[in-house]
C-alpha cells in the first residue's frame, strides 16, 4: 500500500526505451474484486527498482491511439482530447481494493496543490482494465470521489489491451478464481508533455503524494522532472 505520509526520496534513471518495455512488462497487479462471501483479495508484485519514483525516458513513448466512451458515455479520442495537453494516463479498475484508488488519491492530493489555472490545465486520464464492471456510469461515480476533473474511459477490452501495450504495459482480462475475481495490470504512470505530446516519463506503484507533488509543476511545463 502507498502512505500519503511516505517520504521516499525521488529519484530517477534515464532509460532506453527497449529496456524500459521489458522491465514495464514484468509488472502486474494482480487486484481483487470481492468474493462470494464479500471478502476481498489483492496482491501486489514487487517492481523490479522500485525504489525510484520517476524513470526519465530518453526514447519517449508515442500517445496511445486510444477512442473508446468517456464517463458521459461520449466518444473519446484520446489523442484529439489531450493534445498540447500535460496528460498522465494510468490503467487499473475501480473494483481494486489498493493499488489502483492510492495510485490516483496520489495524484488528485499533489494536483491539488498546483494553481488553478494549471489544476485545470492537467488531464488525469484513467482507462479501465475491467470494462464489462467498469460502465461510464460505474467510472463516473468512482473518479467523482477521487477527482471529478479525472477522465474515466471504457470500451473493447482487446482495444485498450493494445493501446496499453503501446506503453509497455500489460494487462490480462479479469478472470475468476476460486470465486475471486482478479485483474491482472501494469501499474506504471505515464507521463506526456504537452509540447511534445509523448510519453516522456513514468511512474511506479512507490509514487508517493510528495513525488507527484515535486513534479507536477515541472511536468505541467513540458519539463523533466
Amino acid at each position: 500500500m502507498l502512505s500519503a505520509l511516505s517520504t521516499l526520496p525521488l529519484r530517477k534513471k534515464t532509460l532506453a526505451a527497449a529496456a524500459l518495455l521489458a522491465a514495464a512488462s514484468l509488472t502486474l497487479s494482480a487486484c481483487g474484486g470481492t468474493d462470494d462471501s464479500g471478502s476481498t483479495v489483492a496482491v501486489v508484485s514487487e517492481e523490479p527498482g522500485s525504489d525510484k519514483a520517476a524513470t526519465v525516458l530518453d526514447q519517449p513513448f508515442e500517445k496511445p491511439d486510444l477512442v473508446l466512451k468517456d464517463t458521459r458515455g461520449k466518444t473519446y479520442d484520446l489523442r484529439k482530447e489531450t493534445a498540447g495537453k500535460p496528460t498522465l494516463i494510468y490503467f487499473g479498475y475501480t473494483n481494486c481494493p489498493d493499488v489502483c484508488p492510492s495510485t490516483m488519491s496520489n495524484i488528485a492530493v499533489a494536483k491539488k496543490q498546483l494553481p488553478k489555472a494549471q489544476q485545470d490545465e492537467l488531464r488525469i486520464v484513467f482507462v479501465t482494465t475491467d470494462p464489462e464492471r467498469d460502465t461510464p456510469q460505474a467510472l463516473g461515480s468512482w473518479l467523482k470521489g477521487i477527482d471529478p476533473q479525472a477522465v474515466g474511459l471504457t470500451g473493447d477490452f482487446a482495444t485498450i489491451q493494445a493501446g496499453a501495450r503501446t506503453l509497455g504495459i500489460s494487462i490480462e482480462p479479469p478472470k475468476k478464481e476460486k470465486g475471486k475475481v482478479v485483474s491482472m495490470h501494469g501499474t506504471q504512470v505515464v507521463a506526456f508533455s504537452p509540447r511534445t505530446d509523448a510519453g516522456y516519463v513514468l511512474y511506479g506503484e512507490d509514487a508517493t503524494v510528495d513525488d507527484y507533488t515535486k513534479d507536477l509543476p515541472k511536468l505541467v511545463e513540458g519539463q523533466k522532472p
